[in-house]
């Protein structure tokens, strides 16, 4: 009887103690489920980086006159390439689908540009693309939300403190992305 006590305080000793070491690895396992979805993100901006180029060179033959837009691609892919925290690369890729949204602009009000097979086959391939980062987007935000409920909810969250775990960013739209870019000619 006399040990009972003891047993009882090592149980609780015992639970606590896997219930910290489960907790951990939780955390570790979310935050790399999550740096690899961020990775997959990248991996389609990327993929557009390097569709922009052939699109531009290609409307660029046909059209030389809206310089301003390349001017503007160009210097979004440079300030992604640039960038070093995952907001900045968000605001980035932001000011690349702005000027992605006046170059389509430009090519709907030059029918002759559409009509270019080059062009066309990019604009497929850029389209998908687009597709592919928005999907990537929200695999990325759906598993931060899931981290960020277990660095949030109790008991959990005492153990995201005590290992340095904090709240991840989502991957939301800029201010002024609701509106539609504006091209003048």
């Amino acid at each position: 009887m006399k040990n009972k006590p003891l047993i009882i305080i090592l149980a609780i000793v015992a639970f606590v103690g896997f219930y910290a070491w489960s907790a951990y690895n939780k955390f570790v396992t979310a935050n790399e489920n999550i740096e690899n979805l961020w990775a997959q993100v990248e991996t389609q901006y990327q993929r557009r980086f390097d569709l922009i180029p052939n699109l531009t060179n290609s409307v660029k033959g046909i059209f030389n006159q809206e310089q301003k837009v390349f001017g503007d691609l160009a210097d979004a892919r440079t300030r992604y390439s640039g960038a070093t925290t995952v907001n900045d690369k968000v605001a980035a890729a932001s000011q690349v689908e702005g000027a992605l949204g006046r170059l389509l602009v430009v090519l709907e009000n030059y029918p002759q540009l559409r009509s270019s097979e080059a062009v066309q086959n990019l604009m497929v391939q850029l389209e998908g693309t687009e597709n592919r980062i928005a999907v990537e987007r929200k695999r990325y935000n759906d598993s931060v939300r899931d981290y960020n409920l277990s660095v949030k909810t109790f008991p959990s969250k005492l153990f995201a403190r005590l290992y340095g775990f904090s709240e991840r960013t989502y991957f939301e739209a800029v201010e002024g992305s609701e509106t539609a870019p504006r091209v003048e000619l």
